[in-house]
């Protein structure tokens, strides 16, 4: 037995990821006493400027949007109640196939070993006991998801440490219901395109594939808050929209898979310290 706390380590790519795909995990955790670790990848410089001003467009600038990024990202960990924020500041790579994928500097361009050495470094400083990041594909394909993904998985290899390592994900029942709701709201959502279209098709994994199911209806609130928290953002971010009630009913379930654990804990699991404690 040792002193040292339980510990959960999200790796996500840019700011506000934390809070849309784990914040309610990152709650209920920190509520129960284990320390969390938010590692952010990128600096968020090709979101949205003042203004709503877009990447590539007259006056925006990324360095300010990162700044910016940065400050509503500590505001969202202090909703969350983050232990330790780590930010890797690699530049934000923006969307597949934008000019942006190619700048130097980028997430996109850095050779995964060296994301990953710096990485291995920061599990190394805190043993995570639990390790969340996305899948292969990033969940939705972007590239600053990808190399998270890569890095994260590489990084453990480097290191001696065996967490339970688990990739975010949403089951498809989720994602038709996360359909009909956005509906609701049709008139303010733009018509995807077909190939967006038959790609949202895709995120997500049949129910009976979804090893861990963690209820977080309880730190629904705290997770809608922290999203606000990324209020430059805010147009992009469709779940503002409903209203903490309904935010509450459609992302108080928590889903993920499992790829790695040395505990036998039994699936599907409700806890992703299911076998720790």
């Amino acid at each position: 037995m040792t002193d040292r706390p339980l510990t959960l380590m999200a790796v996500h790519a840019h700011p506000d990821d934390e809070a849309t795909g784990t914040g309610g995990v990152l709650a209920r955790y920190a509520a129960e006493g284990i320390r969390t670790v938010l590692v952010t990848c990128t600096d968020g410089g090709c979101g949205d400027g003042p203004g709503g001003v877009k990447p590539g467009d007259p006056g925006h600038d990324p360095a300010a949007v990162a700044l910016m990024r940065r400050q509503e990202l500590k505001e969202s960990c202090d909703v969350l109640k983050v232990s330790d924020l780590e930010m890797l500041d690699y530049a934000d790579s923006g969307m597949m196939g934008w000019p942006s994928n190619d700048a130097p500097g980028s997430f996109w361009q850095t050779p995964v070993e060296e994301g990953a050495a710096r990485l291995a470094e920061l599990m190394r400083h805190y043993r995570p006991d639990v390790v969340v990041t996305y899948d292969e594909n990033g969940f939705y394909g972007h590239p600053d998801h990808i190399q998270a993904h890569r890095i994260t998985m590489a990084a453990l290899e480097m290191t001696a440490l065996t967490p339970k390592v688990y990739w975010t994900t949403m089951p498809r029942s989720m994602m038709q219901r996360f359909g009909e709701i956005m509906s609701e709201f049709g008139e303010d959502m733009p018509e995807p395109d077909p190939a967006e279209a038959a790609a949202m098709a895709e995120i997500g994994l049949p129910d009976d594939e979804i090893t861990t199911w963690v209820d977080t209806t309880a730190f629904s609130g705290q997770k809608f808050d922290a999203l606000a928290a990324h209020a430059s953002q805010g147009e992009n971010i469709f779940f503002l929209r409903m209203g903490k009630e309904r935010f509450g009913e459609l992302m108080g379930m928590e889903t993920f898979v499992r790829v790695q654990d040395a505990t036998g804990a039994a699936t599907p699991e409700d806890d992703l310290f299911a076998g720790l404690r």
